[in-house]
Order: C-alpha cells, then structure tokens, then sequence
C-alpha cells in the first residue's frame, strides 16, 4: 500500500490573518512529520501519534500547549488513539500538567485493558508509566488567557456553543501494510465546566476493513450524533468518502445545529476532508505530494522533498 496521513487543525470560526500563516506551517510540518514515519516504515498509529504530538507542541492550536481554558483558568486536556488493526483503543481526559496527552492515551491502549482513564486516574497511570510533567502555567498561553476573559465578558451573547471557535487537532494514516489508525486531541470548549469532556471520547474511529476517521467541532453534537462512525457506516453502505462526510455533518447540522468537520481516509488509501465550520486547517500528504487548505475552495498542492 502507498502510505497516506492527513491531519486537521481544528473546525474554526474565521482564523485571524496574523494567525493564518503560523496555522497553515503548523499543520503542513504536522503532516510532513507524519509522512516521513509512514515512509520510514513505520505504523500507522506511529504516525498519527507522531502528527498530533507535533501539533500539541505548537501553541498555534488547541491541543497540548495551546490549550483553551476551562471556567478556573486551568488546561484540562483529552485525547485518543486507535488502532484499525485489531479495534484497540486509549483515551484520557481532563489531563492536567502533561505535554502530549496523546502518548498517554497510546499507553492505556498497548499498556492497560481498559479504553479510557480519567483525571486522577489518568495521573496516576502517568506517573506509574514515567511520563514526565510539566508546570500547568507552562500549558496557558497569553492568547488563551485573553480568550477567557472574553468568553467570561461576552456570556450570555447570541452566539451558542455550537458556533464557538471550535479546536481539536486529529489525524488518520494507513501504512504501507494497510493498517489505519486515527488520533485526536484537544483543550476543549472555552469557559467549560470543570471536567467537561467532547467529542474526543468518540471524535474518531479506525477499522482496516473501511478505514479511519478523526473529526472535530461542536464534541456535544458530535457526541450525540456519534459522527465518526456514522460517517464510516455511510462508507460501508457504498457511499464515497465525500458523500459519507456530506450525509453525517449534515444530519449533526440539521439535527442540533452542530458545527464541524472531519478527515478520512479509506482502507483502499483515497482521502477527503469536509467541514462545515466556517475554516479548518488540514493537509494531507501521500504519493510524494502534500495538499493543504484552510479555507472552502482552497487547496495548495506541492511535491514533497
């Protein structure tokens, strides 16, 4: 199999201009980064551990370091993986004090019977595994602190929680032995109660036999609607990638206003990428061309070195 990573930087309202371009280099090295695994003959979760780690790191999104803020002013933190291969899956949530959840979430999947650990939980079984933490106040960037104070100023306006900016960070891979695996990660909802948990939960899906999926948006609706694998089930029935993805983000909207978009790749190796927010950064990369947008109606191509 020809290997392919595609990754996403989020569902978002309009990304300011001074924003775009650190956005679009964020998300074009995440998935470089991610290709250069798959090429090296690495997996499939490999790579979309490594992409989305890639992206926790870079206080541009909101995953790891650039986390938003929950209602005290802290990072509480979610991520997930999962492996097509044989269905094994990790999750974590409300993570606090830890660089890349998703590397935890991998070593509940390889490392624990369970799926999901939470909070304390997951604390502990970090430190039983050696991973390293890190100052909370290291994880809260300026720009989030600002982003608070103003979703604190602005409650009770118009806008409801489907139309907030809307950011996870996620990726989907098959490697060249056909395996697929997904990734997701996120700092959640602006202003969130304490231990709210979205989408990452169910914000994917990966099964050799139809392929894998990371989605992104509004994690209630997304919760409800269960979108990634309605997504895939619409797959399984025949439809294209691009017909699935239309069906299901248009019934989360239809249904509960939800906004989002999400990121596919089949076990045949074609790839789409759909949303219905207004923006979403992604890039995918595969035969030695990566291709990249943020926008509707825009996409870059470029070969790869």
């Amino acid at each position: 199999m020809n290997p392919v990573i595609v990754v996403h930087g989020g569902g978002a309202s309009n990304i300011s201009k001074d924003r775009k371009e650190r956005v679009r280099q964020g998300i074009i090295r995440a998935a470089t980064e991610g290709y250069k695994i798959l090429k090296d003959g690495g997996s499939a979760v490999d790579a979309v551990e490594g992409a989305v780690t890639f992206l926790e790191d870079d206080p541009e999104f909101n995953a790891g370091c650039g986390s938003v803020l929950n209602v005290n002013g802290d990072v509480e933190m979610d991520a997930s993986i999962m492996n097509g291969k044989d269905l094994s899956a990790g999750a974590v949530s409300a993570v606090q004090g830890i660089a890349n959840p998703i590397k935890l979430a991998r070593l509940v999947m390889e490392k624990t019977t369970h799926c999901f650990l939470t909070d304390q939980g997951a604390a502990k079984f970090a430190a039983a595994m050696g991973v390293p933490t890190v100052p909370k106040e290291q994880l809260v960037t300026e720009r989030n602190v600002k982003r608070l104070e103003k979703e604190k100023h602005e409650k009770g306006a118009s806008k409801s929680d489907c139309e907030k900016n809307l950011g996870t960070v996620g990726a989907v891979a098959l490697d060249r032995n056909g395996n697929v695996a997904y990734a997701t990660s996120t700092g959640g909802i602006v202003n969130k109660m304490v231990g709210r948990v979205g989408d990452t939960g169910s914000g994917g899906y990966a099964d050799n036999d139809i392929g894998a999926i990371s989605t992104t948006g509004h994690g209630e609706s997304i919760l409800k609607v269960n979108l990634a694998r309605l997504t895939l089930f619409h797959v399984e029935q025949g439809k294209t990638l691009e017909e699935a993805a239309d069906l299901s983000l248009g019934y989360m909207k239809a249904k509960l206003k939800g906004l989002g978009g999400l990121i596919l790749v089949s076990k045949a190796g074609d790839w789409a990428v759909k949303w219905t927010s207004a923006s979403m950064p992604w890039a995918a990369a595969k035969d030695g061309q990566l291709h990249s947008g943020i926008d509707l109606d825009e996409t870059t191509v470029v070969d790869l070195p």
